[in-house]
């Protein structure tokens, strides 16, 4: 395939009527490319390590990123985002599932074949990621969408394996009794983490992320209290 020159790489936005036929040359590429990280990595991946890995080579579909500006970072976490519903989609009709969460991305063998969720059910997350007019977006949204995606507004609540991953991202061996423990904790690592102490912003965005996913599960708890 024809290299994407480095001024419409996926961590800028296309700006001309033409760039639909281009994002969705991206796109194409990064099916493959998706794929074929995902299927070297049995376990599961997180969302920053995909994100790297698409920078490097051989890939080199996305460029630089600062991943503490949430507005910068939307376009690329929506586009991944959109390659990984459509890889699902496809995947399903081999029998295999394709499982999402910016903590854990990872292939699965299914039983049933059909990947669009339950019969009756709309899957809310699925709907607004194939929706590519959502590429771009006012500031104020981009910011309410990623806490509300980050929090686990965003349409399912956190599995077990995604819960226990979280802790362990914090430091603890399972999954804490209480909310308050999972906070300090938190603080603890955040403050390690700061660049100002030698830590990097990429740590940080990881322990944001596993912090989300833990208050969405203490929310979850105290909703049926």
């Amino acid at each position: 395939m024809k290299n994407i020159p480095a001024s419409m790489k996926c961590s800028q936005r296309p700006s001309a009527k033409g760039s639909d036929t281009l994002l969705e040359q991206q796109v194409q590429h990064m099916l493959v490319a998706v794929e074929h990280e995902l299927r070297s990595a049995p376990a599961g991946i997180d969302e920053l390590s995909l994100i790297k890995k698409l920078q490097g080579p051989p890939w080199n579909l996305i460029g630089a990123l600062a991943f503490h500006d949430i507005q910068a970072l939307y376009p690329v976490h929506f586009l991944l985002f959109h390659v990984l519903y459509r890889l699902r989609d496809t995947l399903a009709e081999a029998g295999e599932n394709l499982y999402i969460s910016p903590l854990r991305i990872g292939i699965e063998h299914q039983d049933i074949i059909g990947g669009k969720g339950l019969p009756g059910t709309v899957d809310s997350l699925r709907s607004f990621y194939l929706d590519v007019s959502q590429y771009e977006l006012p500031e104020e949204s981009v910011q309410q969408m990623m806490d509300d995606f980050w929090e686990g507004r965003g349409g399912s609540n956190p599995s077990s394996p995604e819960i226990l991953q979280a802790a362990r991202v914090l430091g603890f061996d399972s999954v804490p009794d209480n909310f308050q423990t999972v906070k300090q904790a938190f603080r603890r690592a955040v403050m390690q983490a700061h660049p100002d102490r030698g830590g990097e912003t990429e740590a940080i965005q990881s322990l944001n992320e596993a912090f989300a996913v833990l208050k969405a599960h203490f929310s979850q708890i105290l909703e049926h209290i």
